[in-house]
């Protein structure tokens, strides 16, 4: 159970890390951008379904913001319940 756990931990801390580079690379590069597209790709499964729920704010974009806390949550109840 130990190894499923920090495996867990290990996947979403990744993915949020990945979520936060991505969201800093959309201010400084345009979408044209190669690093962009990466990031982009990289995190598209994850954001694209809440894009559809979440409208943007004007140019703000809140789905990674919403996407980060569930991810962490995700992680929060895993290990309150597993341990």
């Amino acid at each position: 159970m130990a190894i499923f756990l920090k495996t867990v931990d290990i996947i979403t801390t990744v993915l949020t890390i990945i979520i936060l580079i991505r969201v800093l690379v959309s201010w400084y590069a345009g979408p044209k951008n190669v690093i962009y597209r990466f990031f982009d790709w990289l995190t598209r499964p994850v954001l694209a379904p809440l894009r559809r729920i979440i409208p943007r704010v004007g140019r703000l974009d809140f789905s990674p913001l919403v996407a980060i806390v569930i991810i962490q949550l995700i992680n929060f109840l895993l290990f309150h319940f597993l341990r």
